[in-house]
């Protein structure tokens, strides 16, 4: 009888253990960022909502600019049905996050159908009843190139912050490149020399944060912001003494032009967005896959991701935790250096004082959103150029949005990104603390 019944009780004890382990426990931290998405993505619904009442007539979409050789029609939707059924959507899925009934895939899903609904109320919102079709080619073309810097950017912060070396100083990388891209590409007339020097100037100041960071162990954040003032002081003093005296001879670089690939520039819509770029959106592109590849899949990366999270592990193997760090930090000095040189490049070929306007932090912001992934970060710059390119678009469309608003909603729709869906985010856990042997 005895028996039987310690079978009973283990065999309950048993189903009690099953049903416990079939339980989904919810972090604090993922709970936190659940609630912020969905309650974020339902205020967005609400605001949906709200703009009806200033939504009158269709909503047209270009799908060809005016100089494509295949015209593509323009679509036409109504305005109020399409801004109330991204409402609804929005709601559904904030509906969905707030319940936390949402599982596997399907957070991902519907956080997904939410930006795609939230984006298309917008838009539809600001085209309804305007004169003018709202550009879609231009404004995917236009991401892809507002977009490049700040990948380029983003990959410097990744390689060094995967090291360990925490990198404020990405914009004055950015502007000394740029600096130096535009005097030579002005003394040589050649892109290849400009870009050449925008490379040098980016590996030395990179060089400077590796020294005083890693060496002299300087407080990482301090440095960067040091460095960026350096720059900014560097580059301004040499523009009033030197390059604006005689704009003519060191502030006239070349520009670059688009470089169509012969075949794909010509498929409709997508020829002109994806295949009608200008190099450095060509290199942009090849140095994500290069940086994932070195990271992900060489000793190389191994020993730099090895030597972000627990240096003293990499030192008792004997390797040397310093010259890594170096080699990460140079490596990223590379990108910066592209970057920067795009500002100088791809716009007017000259340079004006401070003209990067905080890409560097943007690029940094986007390494954290991407969590010191470099594909993440790629998609987190792909999304700050969508909407800055879209403020852009937007301002020709006379929308009843105020133009100051416009200009600061890359920056808004950055933070609100940042703090409402991104959430708290690990990085290396050896990232901005020096190496003491």
């Amino acid at each position: 009888m005895s028996t039987a019944a310690e079978r009973s009780t283990g065999l309950a004890a048993g189903l009690d253990d099953g049903a416990l382990a079939g339980v989904r426990v919810e972090s604090r931290e993922k709970r936190r960022q659940r609630l912020s998405t969905g309650a974020l993505i339902g205020v967005i619904g609400v605001l949906l909502l709200v703009s009806l009442a200033s939504t009158s007539g269709a909503a047209r979409f270009a799908l060809s600019n005016a100089f494509d050789e295949v015209q593509l029609p323009t679509v036409s939707v109504p305005g109020t049905g399409t801004v109330a059924v991204c409402a609804v959507v929005c709601l559904l899925a904030a509906a969905g996050f707030l319940s936390g009934r949402l599982r596997g895939r399907l957070p991902a899903l519907a956080g997904t159908v939410a930006g795609v609904a939230v984006i298309l109320g917008f838009l539809t919102w600001a085209a309804a009843g305007r004169d003018l079709p709202f550009p879609v080619s231009n404004q995917f073309a236009g991401t892809l190139s507002l977009a490049t810097p700040l990948v380029f950017g983003a990959l410097c912060g990744v390689l060094c912050e995967r090291a360990g070396v925490v990198n404020v100083a990405i914009e004055g990388q950015f502007l000394s490149a740029a600096f130096a891209a535009a005097v030579v590409g002005s003394l040589t007339h050649s892109v290849l020399a400009a870009m050449v020097a925008a490379v040098v100037a980016g590996v030395a100041m990179a060089a400077l944060l590796a020294l005083f960071s890693i060496n002299y162990l300087v407080n990482q954040v301090v440095l960067g912001v040091v460095l960026n003032l350096l720059a900014v002081g560097i580059t301004g003093f040499l523009f009033d003494q030197l390059v604006q005296p005689a704009s003519d001879t060191y502030n006239a670089g070349p520009v670059l032009e688009s470089l169509p690939i012969p075949g794909l520039s010509g498929i409709p819509f997508f020829g002109a967005v994806l295949f009608s770029q200008s190099v450095l959106a060509y290199l942009a592109a090849v140095s994500v896959v290069v940086v994932w590849l070195l990271i992900y899949r060489t000793t190389w990366g191994l020993r730099v991701r090895a030597t972000g999270e627990h240096p003293e592990a990499v030192d008792t193997v004997g390797l040397d935790v310093r010259a890594i760090r170096w080699s990460a930090v140079l490596a990223g000095g590379v990108f910066a250096g592209l970057g920067g040189s795009f500002f100088t490049l791809a716009s007017t070929g000259s340079f004006s004082k401070e003209f990067t306007v905080g890409n560097g932090f943007i690029a940094l912001a986007a390494v954290i959103m991407g969590r010191w992934r470099p594909v993440l970060a790629t998609l987190m710059c792909l999304f700050f150029g969508f909407v800055t390119q879209m403020a852009s678009q937007l301002q020709t469309l006379s929308t009843p949005m105020p133009s100051q608003f416009l200009l600061i909603l890359p920056y808004v729709a950055t933070i609100v990104a940042v703090a409402g869906l991104v959430g708290r985010v690990r990085p290396p856990a050896a990232d901005g603390i020096p190496y003491e042997k």
